[in-house]
């Protein structure tokens, strides 16, 4: 107990010696505790290192008085006097007519015969499986031929009826009752590209042939009996009325509309063709007053102006221009009509038809002029 007594009990002064030897602190503080003078934070004589280096240059600040104001008030404070500003004149009414045409709006089924959408998905697929011809070098006889209105007519499995060559260049034909939609060609291109073209005769072209419709039988599945005139570029479905698919145009009698590349219900465009009149379609190729713009043209593109018009008893009544400005969203454009490919007459008809083709300028109503 003794020797944790000393632990917890009363300690001596010193430890390990006798309480009597004591050590006297030193005369002075620790110097943590000194006291410092005055004299010890005393700057240094002189001005700081330096100070000088950021005084401002002596003088005024270099072109000084190149940022004056103008003499005089600002043009908006000017004196107008009393006369209010003038006003745009809205009454005036602007010249529009150089501008283009707006596009034609067109309707998305026809008011009268409709194919299956079974025969335009199919037609469709066609399509994209065989691609247009290229155009090609008529042989002489095929060119004089097509220049003497001497053509014939190629009858597609799909035509049901009767087809006959009454002279040279006029054929009679006739379809049976509730006959399906069929399109006949003409045997040989009424323009061909490498001979035809503006840009290669340096000559205006102009094809054209018309059709008379005798009379109109009983329809299909309560739609009325109607043909289509119009041009085609091959291969072409010929189980589709021209003017439904790619590289065709064609002006529809029973509706009255044309159809350009339009699988959809066409453009209003003139009255139906009724049985006893004679319609013609044509064509006119040229090169536009305007010199084409190489530079900006798109490869593919044709620099050629073609105008298409129609004629009802041999009198011009209405056309359009090929190149009009197109609805973005509906049109299709012209691929393969714009004057690049061989172009073929086109007669689609369904029901049941009486009617006569003329390629011969001799038996023409319209007289070009």
């Amino acid at each position: 107990m003794g020797f944790f007594k000393s632990l917890k009990g009363d300690h001596p002064d010193t430890v390990g010696g006798d309480s009597s030897q004591n050590y006297p602190p030193p005369p002075v503080p620790p110097p943590s505790h000194q006291r410092k003078t005055d004299d010890q934070f005393v700057p240094p004589p002189g001005p700081p290192p330096g100070r000088n280096e950021f005084l401002p240059p002596s003088g005024p600040p270099p072109n000084h008085n190149e940022f004056l104001p103008p003499p005089g008030p600002p043009p908006s404070h000017t004196d107008r006097g009393d006369d209010p500003p003038p006003y745009h004149d809205w009454t005036v009414i602007p010249d529009t007519a150089l501008l283009p045409p707006p596009p034609s709006l067109g309707h998305k089924t026809s008011p009268a015969g409709n194919a299956s959408l079974s025969d335009a998905d199919r037609a469709h697929e066609w399509c994209r499986m065989y691609p247009l011809i290229r155009p090609h070098q008529p042989a002489p006889a095929q060119y004089n031929s097509v220049r003497n209105g001497d053509i014939s007519i190629v009858k597609p499995r799909e035509y049901q009826g009767n087809l006959s060559r009454r002279s040279m260049g006029s054929w009679a034909g006739s379809t049976v009752a509730g006959g399906r939609d069929a399109c006949l060609l003409s045997a040989l291109p009424c323009y061909f590209p490498v001979m035809d073209s503006p840009l290669v005769s340096h000559t205006r072209k102009t094809i054209y042939f018309e059709i008379k419709i005798k009379s109109y039988g009983r329809g299909r599945d309560g739609d009325a009996s109607s043909l289509a005139l119009g041009y085609c570029a091959v291969p072409y479905p010929t189980w589709r009325m021209p003017g439904w698919e790619r590289g065709s145009l064609a002006v529809h009698g029973d509706d009255g509309r044309r159809y350009v590349n339009d699988t959809w219900g066409g453009k209003d465009f003139t009255s139906a063709i009724r049985a006893g009149e004679t319609v013609g379609l044509g064509m006119d190729f040229s090169i536009p007053d305007t010199p084409p713009n190489y530079k900006n043209s798109t490869a593919g593109t044709s620099n050629i102006n073609i105008d298409v018009f129609f004629t009802r008893n041999g009198v011009k009544e209405s056309g359009w221009n090929l190149h009009e400005e197109l609805d973005a969203e509906n049109d299709l454009g012209v691929d393969g009509l714009d004057g690049q490919f061989d172009l073929y007459a086109a007669i689609g008809l369904f029901g049941s038809v009486e009617f006569e083709v003329n390629f011969n300028s001799q038996s023409w109503l319209w007289h070009p002029s």
